[in-house]
């Protein structure tokens, strides 16, 4: 893991973590208006490029003496969006995390709110995502996500309407309690929950691709979610949290 840049003099308090993937056309505006909706805040941004084959890490690299407080990670080989999130809540020098995707479907103006509900909720607060409540897709991919929430809810009951929306915040460290696997990333509500910790849905925007390709389809999506559900329901069901834990 790179160690932490010398930009800056104390830590921020907010760490903005975007895995991309060949999103050379959103990435930079991205970035900028990131940087503009956490303005007067102490925060930093965590690009994180899975290995993309197109100009997207050269793009991100001609911003960094723009936006100060932008970083730069990235993978030698693809490693799928889960792993490339997990590299930048590891790299990340905050203690609060906001995830976007990195398509530019997510509104960065939206994420402030997340992060002040988060701020103001109890101390077993561990996520607060965002529902997409306008979705700007494919009536497939529309259809397809309908589907796959409900069974996802109704088998794991974590209270979940769209966790494929890729805003979400979250306490650093309880992300680290976290078992980490290949698309852990749809699984964070359950996973939060089977630690003993609560979650909250904020109504976010929802913004239609302008520039690239979507990295999934219906059928793709299905296959791996099997099995993904399968091993989630097995860690619930092996889970043992206790409800306080003292000190002498």
């Amino acid at each position: 893991m790179p160690s932490s840049p010398s930009r800056g003099l104390s830590p921020p308090d907010i760490s903005i973590v975007v895995p991309v993937f060949n999103e050379e056309g959103a990435a930079g505006d991205l970035a900028r208006e990131i940087a503009h909706a956490f303005v007067g805040r102490r925060f930093e941004i965590v690009f994180v490029d899975d290995a993309s084959r197109d100009g997207t890490r050269a793009v991100l690299s001609a911003l960094i003496s723009e936006i100060p407080e932008l970083r730069v990670l990235y993978h030698q080989r693809n490693a799928g969006q889960s792993r490339a999130v997990r590299t930048g809540v590891l790299g990340a020098r905050g203690l609060i995390i906001v995830t976007l995707d990195g398509d530019g479907q997510n509104d960065p103006a939206d994420a402030p709110r997340l992060v002040d509900r988060l701020i103001a909720g109890a101390a077993d607060l561990g996520m607060v995502g965002g529902r997409r409540t306008k979705r700007r897709d494919s009536a497939a991919k529309r259809l397809g996500s309908r589907v796959g929430n409900g069974i996802r809810r109704r088998l794991l009951k974590d209270q979940a309407d769209d966790t494929g929306c890729g805003l979400k915040a979250f306490h650093r460290e309880s992300f680290l309690r976290l078992p980490y696997f290949d698309h852990m990333h749809r699984f964070l509500p359950a996973l939060m929950l089977r630690e003993g910790l609560q979650i909250v849905f904020e109504d976010v925007n929802h913004r239609p691709r302008t520039t690239g390709a979507s990295k999934y389809n219906n059928l793709g999506r299905a296959w791996v979610s099997i099995s993904d559900l399968l091993g989630v329901m097995w860690l619930r069901a092996r889970a043992r949290v206790t409800e306080t834990i003292g000190e002498l």
